[in-house]
């Protein structure tokens, strides 16, 4: 599956869909569910969090490991996907579709900021060296 040219990425796996709105929705990549495996549990920020760029803000677990997700920019957390805590495995079935959380950035700038989907894939295949 191929990275959609129209979200942004972070190094850490993070998309970043920015809505009509401007808030912006994030979910965890292909490549890192694939890396992961089979999800058993999501922890969402909650609604109301102010996140710091790069800051630790939700954890997703699987039957291999733990990790965290990073908050892809500073803002507020204005939702959370609640539908995971019934069907984490989502995440692996639609990892473009299964959104974890979605925030009001601080500075739309900072969303541009991000790498796009040949940026990201590069650093993919760098990581497999």
């Amino acid at each position: 599956m191929s990275n959609p040219s129209n979200l942004k990425y972070t190094p850490s796996h993070e998309w970043i869909k920015t809505e009509a709105d401007g808030t912006i929705t994030i979910g965890i990549t292909q490549h890192a569910q694939e890396l992961l495996g089979d999800m058993v549990f999501v922890e969402a920020p909650a609604v109301g969090r102010k996140l710091k760029a790069k800051e630790e803000c939700a954890v997703v677990e699987s039957v291999k490991a733990a990790a965290d997700v990073y908050a892809p920019v500073s803002g507020e957390v204005v939702d959370s996907n609640g539908a995971l805590d019934a069907s984490p495995e989502s995440i692996n079935s639609d990892p473009f579709g299964a959104w974890i959380f979605k925030m009001k950035p601080d500075n739309a700038a900072d969303v541009a900021a991000l790498l796009d989907a040949t940026a990201y894939q590069a650093a993919v295949d760098s990581e497999a060296h």
